[in-house]
């Protein structure tokens, strides 16, 4: 147990594993507590909110009463069924968690199962429940409801506006009158089991019935097990793929396929600073990421449900296109500040909704036909709503595409032309015009191929700095940034041109740390461009990127060796945040991190085999003429 932790407050991010129903998830901590947990939607307010506050602010802790003397932690098989095994003096007993996945239906009525199992001794277990619905805010009606028929029934009923949660189990916790919580203990022997299912419900006035744990349990396993079977990957670090794959399914919202950052708000991405963002949503810029990863290992359904996604998000006016949405294509993200929770660790602010929903982030336009583009490249028969929206976009591109933007970083600094932005936005009408040479889709192909071809010779001259011999961060700066090790894979420049190479080494000598890079320089003094404080950790995505940029630059010995490493940074569950800090050891940010896993397969996928992208996406940009 951390010293945080002995303080009632959550542990290290890395301490952590997720659970999914494909609705919404939850965080398990190490100390066998349910620390996060919104309700019933990724992005709704959660009714545990430790991971933000302390003890008082809602969890669900079952772990032995004495002490702990080892910890051991896996999913079962390929599933999101997680086992916690505690080794105490007088025995060993394991905790079972997990929450029934529902794909096909509508039920948004999400459960939580948990079970204990005696493996041998004797271990006395305590049980401590303290729901706080709306961010920790809302103190809960609690009352035991007996019923005698139909059938009897025991539960506890908690209950505050329009939230309502149910707890059934084997033995049920008592109220702590001054504490304002549930607690209870029990000896759990070898060979005993003890159950608890948490359901909640959209109407206190009907209840969800009682469900069977174990068989629960059982058809969860099941549903994994099935999933994965469908993933086709034959190469090296098979389990590091597997998971990283499951975890993008598990942050899939399955009724309209949306796949949110990360289901966590305001985990900080420095520890002294105010990096903290709610990352409960889908960007679009994950678009041509998801495509990739899922596709290339064949979880095509999850592929094309993402691009029903987008098509139906992204639907209206192009000039309203925003750079994220709602799991169910929501536009209004209005970001706020619970001022009653401390924070992650005392680092605040936390915030609900992003602001930087309405961010102007040119690269987005590229983002949206590139992921279209691949989706053609792979078979998918364009539809004509489709190409006519992507027209559209770029109808409303033509006339802001020399804009000054906030980048692919979203900072809060003042917009400059930064320097990915503007090759997202080369990127955007090469897709048109090969749309139109290779696919036979009508469109003013002689106007986009002279923006494209103007686009593609400014960068070369104002973003390449020839003092540096490489990108930089913005046009006419002196600085880096890690998101220009994409120009290879995206197909603006090949990975042999001395521009690449020379980008690559300044990256390797000035933002790397080991394995790690980070995305731009946020030392002290270094670079004002974001508008925040502290010094944040390195962008395990952006750490990939090299890994990639290694790859396509004949380096591969070196790719091989940076991806191996970087596996082995992954926390015991094998789950990566948004950030690892080289200087305390310890991941940062949201978590898990969608972003960090999709860079992860992708490198897998550039390394060791599957589709990627076609070999005519990687040519000479400049030669398209």
């Amino acid at each position: 147990m951390s010293e945080d932790q002995r303080r009632g407050g959550p542990g290290p991010i890395e301490h952590y594993a997720l659970l999914s129903d494909l609705r919404t998830a939850a965080l398990v901590g190490r100390d066998g507590s349910i620390d996060w947990l919104c309700l019933p939607r990724f992005d709704s307010p959660s009714c545990f909110t430790r991971l933000l506050g302390d003890d008082h602010h809602g969890h669900w802790r079952i772990a032995p009463t004495g002490t702990v003397r080892r910890v051991e932690r896996r999913y079962r098989d390929n599933s999101l069924v997680l086992e916690t095994d505690f080794h105490t003096d007088t025995g060993v007993v394991r905790l079972i968690d997990s929450m029934p996945p529902h794909e096909k239906n509508h039920n948004d009525e999400p459960c939580v199962v948990r079970t204990v199992e005696g493996i041998s001794g004797e271990v006395e277990i305590g049980i401590r429940w303290v729901v706080r619905f709306a961010y920790g805010h809302s103190m809960p009606w609690v009352r035991t409801i007996r019923e005698r028929e139909p059938v009897p029934d025991e539960y506890l009923f908690a209950l505050a506006g329009p939230h309502t949660v149910v707890l059934r189990g084997d033995v049920l916790p008592a109220r702590k009158d001054d504490e304002r919580a549930h607690e209870i203990k029990i000896t759990v022997s070898g060979g005993q089991r003890y159950s608890w299912v948490l359901q909640w419900s959209s109407d206190p006035d009907d209840l969800p019935a009682p469900m069977d744990p174990v068989q629960e349990v059982r058809d969860s396993e099941d549903f994994w097990r099935d999933w994965s079977r469908r993933i086709n990957y034959t190469g090296p670090h098979r389990e590091p793929v597997y998971r990283s794959l499951a975890t993008l399914k598990a942050l899939t919202y399955a009724p309209t396929g949306g796949i949110i950052a990360a289901p966590t708000t305001s985990l900080p991405e420095a520890l002294d600073g105010n990096r903290n963002w709610d990352y409960r949503y889908c960007w679009l810029r994950d678009a041509t990421l998801v495509l990739l990863a899922l596709d290339n290992f064949g979880c095509s359904a999850e592929a094309a449900s993402w691009r029903r996604w987008l098509l139906r998000a992204v639907a209206g006016d192009p000039a309203d296109l925003q750079i994220m949405y709602g799991v169910g294509g929501e536009r209004h993200l209005l970001e706020w500040e619970p001022e009653w929770l401390p924070g992650y660790q005392d680092v605040s602010p936390v915030r609900i909704g992003n602001a930087a929903y309405d961010q102007l982030q040119l690269d987005v336009f590229g983002e949206v036909m590139d992921a279209l583009h691949l989706a053609r490249e792979r078979g998918v028969t364009e539809t004509p709503d489709s190409w006519a929206l992507q027209r559209g976009m770029l109808k409303h591109l033509e006339t802001i595409w020399q804009l000054p933007d906030k980048g692919l970083w979203e900072v809060r600094g003042p917009d400059r032309h930064f320097t990915h932005s503007r090759v997202m936005v080369w990127v955007a009408f090469d897709r048109a015009v090969r749309a139109v040479e290779e696919d036979d889709l009508p469109g003013p192909v002689e106007r986009w191929r002279e923006i494209r071809d103007s686009v593609h010779e400014e960068v070369l001259r104002e973003g390449f700095n020839t003092e540096f011999g490489a990108f930089t961060q913005y046009y006419g700066g002196d600085t880096l940034d890690a998101a220009t090790l994409l120009i290879p894979a995206l197909g603006f420049l090949p990975g042999d041109d001395e521009r690449v190479r020379g980008t690559v080494r300044a990256v390797e000598r000035e933002l790397r740390h080991g394995v790690l890079v980070d995305r731009y320089s946020t030392e002290p003094g270094t670079n004002s461009v974001d508008g925040l404080t502290g010094r944040e950790g390195s962008f395990l995505a952006c750490s990939f990127w090299l890994v990639d940029a290694l790859a396509l630059c004949d380096r591969r010995e070196e790719a091989e060796r940076m991806f191996d490493e970087l596996l082995g940074l992954r926390n015991d569950v094998g789950l990566f945040a948004e950030e690892y800090d080289p200087h305390a050891d310890r991941f940062t940010g949201n978590f898990p991190q969608a972003f960090s896993h999709l860079a992860l397969v992708n490198s897998a996928a550039m390394l060791y085999g599957g589709h990627t992208r076609e070999e005519s996406s990687r040519r000479d940009g400049g030669s398209r003429r």
